[in-house]
């Protein structure tokens, strides 16, 4: 009897640190994610199949020596929920790439990955000759969209959809999550290559909230471009100025911020003032500036 795929394992995550968990066996142990096999009991009084994926035979069903501490789960779903216990501060740190475009990207799909995908890739599946998915470090999106560039150029078309993992929770699971971005990419045309950055995971659930703000769709160079913009923020400006300048921007008082202005302007490098300067960043829109305090987190810190 034909059983899940890797993909519905996705599908069925509860948490980030669940489909880090899945991505990492499905390389590791494969043979924890049997294509065949035989479905558990039906729900009964007696028996019942696994608690977790309600398909396949519960542990002590197979072993009835095995301790009732893991009674409730099949193999698979215990090795995923023990390995996802382990792998909850790097799913905090973590964000999810899913991509539907032309052609896979030459290094993924190498047997023996280089570059960025040896060294920096949590986790990698690719789905079928125009899907992908990539967990990486959320400090690590700049370096990986800008070697991707490199690479594919102009050949390269479609839609990646960029969203940080999350917890268990009642709003919705990882594979939920997942499910709803494969549904919206079939909106796009493959003219170019775009970005979708969203930058709470349920955020999914309703793209239109950002959409209409100029917060959620870009073609891809001008959202690596406003990347590299964020990282020179960062790099210029101390946490405590960062804070202080989103203050005084959101100010109502135009009077009050231009008296705030010169004293905030004093207490700044140079270098951060004429960053600020070129950018013009007091004629921002309020959409424009929250934008690039989203990507602040995604920017790492550059030592001049």
């Amino acid at each position: 009897m034909l059983m899940l795929s890797i993909f519905d394992w996705l599908r069925r995550s509860r948490s980030g640190a669940e489909l880090l968990a899945i991505l990492k066996y499905s390389v590791t142990d494969s043979d924890l994610f049997p294509i065949e096999g035989k479905p558990g009991s039906p729900l009964s009084a007696f028996d019942r199949p696994c608690r977790r994926c309600w398909i396949y035979p519960c542990m002590t069903t197979e072993n009835p020596d095995m301790s009732s501490d893991t009674s409730d789960c099949c193999r698979s779903c215990q090795a995923i929920t023990d390995k996802a216990k382990t792998m909850g501060h790097t799913s905090r740190q973590a964000i999810i790439v899913w991509g539907f475009v032309t052609h896979i990207p030459e290094q993924l799909q190498a047997e023996t990955k280089k570059g960025f995908y040896a060294e920096k890739v949590i986790g990698s599946y690719i789905h079928d000759e125009n899907h992908f998915l990539l967990t990486i470090h959320r400090r690590e999106l700049k370096t990986w969209l800008q070697e991707l560039l490199i690479y594919e150029g102009t050949a390269l078309k479609g839609l990646i959809q960029v969203f940080p993992t999350t917890g268990e929770g009642k709003r919705g699971t990882m594979g939920e999550i997942l499910c709803r971005a494969v549904h919206q990419e079939a909106r796009f045309p493959m003219n170019m290559l775009r970005v979708r950055f969203f930058s709470s995971p349920f955020q999914v659930f309703a793209p239109h909230t950002r959409d209409d703000k100029g917060l959620l769709t870009f073609e891809a160079t001008e959202f690596l471009r406003l990347l590299e913009m964020a990282e020179i923020f960062r790099s210029l400006l101390k946490p405590d100025e960062q804070k202080a300048l989103q203050q005084l921007i959101g100010l109502k008082d135009k009077r009050e911020e231009q008296f705030y202005w010169g004293r905030f302007m004093g207490h700044l490098s140079q270098e951060a003032k004429d960053m600020l300067g070129a950018w013009k960043i007091r004629q921002w829109s309020a959409h424009q500036l929250k934008l690039l305090y989203e990507l602040i987190e995604y920017a790492s810190y550059k030592i001049s």
